[in-house]
């Protein structure tokens, strides 16, 4: 795991300065190379081949950097007759790329954003894995171009205005897909390459992975047999992303399902896994859960207890390390764990896109029984008028708090239908935001476009889910979160081969009845004890409520009052009625919409202001 940075026609003294930047990614090495006009630098966390897998990786006129790791690399040097010298998956891969080019990426079981730089035919390709995993930014004006791992070291390249669109969608969506909140600067899409002309600047973008292509694959089998492969697929998956290490591998172990199997399966690869549970004090705890998976397959297991009594102090350090407004709070205990874990060990599987494969969001259940993206105009407009007289709910988990979200689903079109089921912060308050347009026209488009293919309600609200939310809240979340502790993050559930066996997979595997995640239920019925098959799914969940009224009232007083950024976005009077706890809003809702516009402000002012 490491970090890039690359420039075209931009001087190497810049880039050597903004180099620093990334070396929490790669506090082992750092490596560069210069040519006429193309650089290419990188820092290392030397995981893979110790000694001599240094970047930039020449070879016979091309150059790579890589940040992620590709973890079937010996089998590709066996497959393709690849002869290497080194044990470094960037040898493999840059031989395997200079073999067959893009279609090389097809056969990659991996994490990934990198640069190639071609000497001969003086081009650049840059590309992202399939899930967005690794994440890659990049800009090109006045004639220059250049790309990083991280948007604080890419900013500090330049200077660079506000993207006021991106940051209404920050506020109406919490996702921003391919924009940042830096004029000129762009995230390359998960699943997607570049290609650039180094003499003229020309830019080419293209896909060569999408999710929807195979939801549109659809495969028949039996319980009995999906089974069987699952538990092979996963099996397999965990194993070579704990023998595609030369440090150790750990866990990351709840209690739930999901990080329960991870480490079923692990268990059986290493004599002594080490695993990891976090305790809030005071608040979330499922350390007990986590004892009977621990105590089933005899981890070394690490209870790891966390208070949040310097949260005020360090919220501003660990949301600025995003480089962008970040409104997801689960941020915070992201950030904690991986730095307690780091401890003990370098790299740690999690069970990140498990929920959004395999259906594990109660959100999902209601589209497992109804369409409400393709439902008709006569629906949609009684529903609205159910759900506009009836009184806001106060409590996020009451059954009538889900029956309210049902009425006001059914009464939506396909894209506020998306966002009610999704995000929900300034959703149904879009006229106290000061743009009242829709600044997200990609994800509309997305919608429509999975809106008119012939998949089922679950599908087309899972296919934009793992489009959008998964690499712009959940990925970015937990690489930030372990990146800047040196730290990798390993996700089994996102290998190649899962990814496209559960996007084939039946509706009623996924969701049956109210049950979510039915077969990794099932399968966990084989692996875990029964107390854990029937937990509901839960994340790093924070008291964001008690945390808006008590413990950071004063810290987000201090930056909502008086003048403010957040006022260019959202009515001055509104946020005031927030603050006081006079607006006709949910304790909840409130507690969000006044979580992300502090989140937004501590961007502007520790961020943009300070560069």
């Amino acid at each position: 795991m490491c970090g890039i940075l690359g420039g075209l026609n931009i001087e190497k003294e810049v880039l050597i300065k903004a180099l620093p930047l990334l070396s929490h990614r790669g506090p082992d090495d750092q490596g560069h190379v210069f040519f006429n006009n193309v650089s290419l630098l990188h820092t290392r966390l030397s995981i893979q081949d110790l000694v001599f897998g240094k970047q930039p990786y020449r070879y016979n006129g091309l150059t790579l950097i890589l940040n992620g790791e590709i973890y079937n690399h010996i089998e590709l040097r066996k497959k393709h007759n690849l002869k290497c010298t080194t044990n470094s998956d960037a040898e493999t891969f840059i031989k395997l790329y200079e073999k067959d080019g893009l279609k090389s990426l097809h056969e990659i079981d991996g994490m990934f954003a990198f640069a190639i730089f071609d000497e001969r035919k003086r081009t650049l390709l840059l590309a992202r894995d399939r899930a967005g995993k690794k994440p890659l930014y990049y800009f090109c004006r006045d004639g220059k171009l250049a790309f990083s791992s991280e948007l604080n070291t890419l900013s500090s390249i330049g200077k660079f205005g506000i993207n006021y669109q991106n940051i209404n969608q920050y506020l109406r969506y919490c996702f921003t897909g391919s924009s940042t909140p830096y004029k000129d600067i762009y995230e390359l899409e998960a699943g997607s390459f570049m290609t650039v002309d180094t003499v003229n600047l020309h830019l080419e973008h293209g896909k060569w992975w999408s999710v929807l292509d195979f939801y549109q694959k659809p495969v028949k089998r039996n319980l009995k047999d999906s089974l069987e492969i699952l538990d092979a697929l996963l099996n397999r998956s965990v194993s070579v992303r704990l023998s595609s290490s030369d440090l150790e591998v750990g866990a990351f172990l709840s209690g739930g399902i999901d990080s329960g199997l991870i480490t079923a399966f692990a268990s059986r690869n290493v004599s002594k896994l080490k695993t990891f549970t976090v305790a809030f004090d005071g608040e979330y705890d499922e350390s007990k859960l986590a004892e009977l998976v621990s105590s089933k397959y005899g981890t070394e297991h690490n209870l790891i207890r966390i208070a949040f009594s310097q949260l005020s102090t360090d919220i501003e350090n660990i949301l600025s390390k995003f480089g962008e407004p970040f409104g997801d709070s689960s941020a915070i205990p992201s950030y904690y764990v991986s730095r307690e874990a780091k401890k003990y060990l370098t790299v740690i599987l999690n069970g990140d896109g498990a929920d959004e494969i395999f259906g594990g969001y109660r959100r999902y259940v209601p589209f497992a029984w109804y369409d409400f993206f393709s439902a008709k105009s006569s629906i949609r407009n009684f529903f609205s008028k159910v759900s506009s007289v009836l009184p806001f709910p106060d409590e996020k988990q009451s059954k009538y708090n889900y029956l309210y979200r049902l009425s006001e689903l059914a009464g939506k079109d396909p894209l506020h239908c998306y966002l009610s089921s999704t995000v929900d912060t300034f959703e149904g308050y879009e006229n106290m935001l000061v743009y009242t347009e829709n600044p997200f026209n990609d994800l509309n488009a997305f919608i429509e476009t999975v809106n008119a293919s012939q998949l089922s309600g679950l599908q087309k609200i899972m296919c934009v889910d793992f489009q959008y939310q998964l690499p712009d809240d959940f990925l970015v979340k937990m690489d930030i979160a372990t990146m800047a502790n040196s730290m990798e993050g390993r996700s089994p559930f996102l290998s190649r081969d899962i990814l496209e066996f559960a996007t084939s997979l039946d509706d009623k595997f996924k969701i049956k009845g109210l049950t979510t995640k039915y077969i990794l239920r099932e399968l966990a019925k084989k692996h875990l004890p029964a107390e854990i098959v029937i937990q509901p799914k839960r994340g790093f969940e924070v008291p964001l409520k008690k945390w808006m009224e008590s413990d950071l009232r004063d810290m987000v007083n201090d930056y909502l009052s008086g003048t403010t950024f957040s006022e260019e976005f959202v009515h001055k009077q509104f946020i005031k009625d927030l603050l006081e706890n006079k607006a006709r809003v949910a304790s909840e809702k409130r507690a969000k919409m006044l979580w992300y516009m502090m989140a937004l402000e501590i961007w502007y002012r520790k961020c943009y202001l300070h560069k």
